[in-house]
């Protein structure tokens, strides 16, 4: 994906308006993403608690395959025939957004929101970790984003005793810190699966169709989550998770696409915006459910932001 506006410094006067229109389109697709994302969160965070984060996993791939399985189908005729790797690339994708959605939804079912989602938002950050693993190399302004984000991390991590924890499943509320650093792990290590199908992802893009990277990320969680739950007859759904699921799996699929639309015309503006629904869920998580953060570990959350902004700049 590259950025195909014309830069207004350098264009003649009547190619003004298609740049202003390729910024407009940059803010709206990752402002939409963003939002779609942070609804999706809140939603996830509410079912989890209702019918257990493997459920929630298996309902929300089955909608989003509904959503995405038709445009996969339409664009097949244009799109060049699967290989071997690119089909292998497609399922660690499937396998890597499966496995970062069910540790997200775990954490979201002892954890907060407020600190959940930020934490699981510096998949971008990890993602340059990896690319570096595999032969990027580092820049000095990147391996300072790093280490700010990390030291956000730590902050957000710190809970006292006498801090209210959020409600369990059983609808009791708890005080034992261990649960929050339970989140925070379970927040990090997601972050870090969804980082590897980042870096797929991209290398991807110029190969497959976008509707067939989001039906394969759905199919391959249908497979080895929603299937096996189905044969144990332990797929759960209740009539106050019903619409909370459905929410969440049309709007993490709405927010991919809106993403990767938003990108084309601008990806340090699209990725800077789409990061921020961590701050959108974590400002509505305290108004609607009440949640409270130490000040040590708000400023943890905004470090984190700033942070996880300032890289997608940077990767832009």
């Amino acid at each position: 994906m590259n950025w195909t506006g014309v830069p207004m410094s350098v264009a003649p006067s009547g190619l003004a308006q298609p740049c202003q229109n390729h910024r407009v389109i940059a803010i709206v697709g990752g402002l939409g993403a963003a939002v779609s994302w942070a609804v999706a969160t809140l939603c996830s965070s509410r079912s989890s608690r209702m019918i257990g984060a493997s459920s929630v996993l298996a309902w929300v791939m089955i909608v989003g395959f509904s959503v995405a399985i038709v445009p996969a189908i339409l664009e097949a005729p244009t799109a060049a025939p699967l290989n071997p790797t690119v089909a292998v690339g497609l399922f660690v994708v499937g396998l890597s957004y499966t496995t970062g959605l069910l540790l997200a939804y775990l954490a979201l079912t002892v954890g907060r929101v407020s600190i959940v989602a930020p934490i699981t938002s510096t998949e971008g950050a990890i993602s340059a970790i990896v690319a570096v693993a595999i032969g990027d190399p580092m820049s000095l302004e990147l391996a300072i984003v790093l280490a700010v984000i990390t030291t956000g991390i730590v902050l957000a991590a710190i809970e006292r005793s006498a801090d209210p924890a959020p409600e369990s499943p059983a609808g009791r509320r708890t005080h034992d810190p261990a649960q929050n650093r339970r989140a925070v792990i379970l927040a990090i290590s997601a972050a870090a699966a969804f980082s590897i199908g980042l870096v797929i992802s991209a290398r991807l893009g110029a190969s497959v169709p976008l509707s067939w990277i989001v039906v394969a990320s759905r199919g391959v969680g249908i497979a080895i989550i929603a299937l096996p739950l189905v044969l144990r007859g332990r797929l759960r759904l209740s009539r106050r998770a019903l619409p909370l699921v459905l929410v969440s799996g049309v709007l993490e699929a709405a927010g991919q696409v809106l993403y990767v639309i938003a990108a084309q015309d601008g990806i340090a503006t699209a990725a800077v915006l789409s990061s921020q629904f961590a701050a959108i869920a974590a400002v509505v998580a305290f108004f609607l459910f009440g949640e409270r953060l130490t000040r040590v570990q708000v400023v943890g959350v905004v470090v984190i932001a700033i942070g996880v902004a300032t890289l997608s700049v940077l990767r832009a």
